[in-house]
């Protein structure tokens, strides 16, 4: 399992990669943008999987390309 440093590069570089926003996957995926700036920042220590779940989808990636 990776840091939520490596989860939160993962997760910005996937979503810059597709041209979106934190506001646009927020809304794309129905989690909160403080939630996605939270966990691409790394503050977010332990986020649920339910809720990187939602992020992969809205990414269109299966869920264990954030998490390793």
């Amino acid at each position: 399992m990776l840091t939520m440093t490596e989860v939160g590069d993962r997760l910005k570089r996937l979503r810059r990669r597709r041209m979106l926003t934190q506001e646009q996957l927020a809304e794309k995926s129905g989690v909160g943008i403080t939630t996605v700036n939270r966990i691409e920042t790394g503050t977010v220590e332990d986020p649920h999987f339910s809720t990187l779940r939602k992020l992969a989808r809205a990414l269109d990636v299966e869920p264990r390309e954030l998490v390793g």
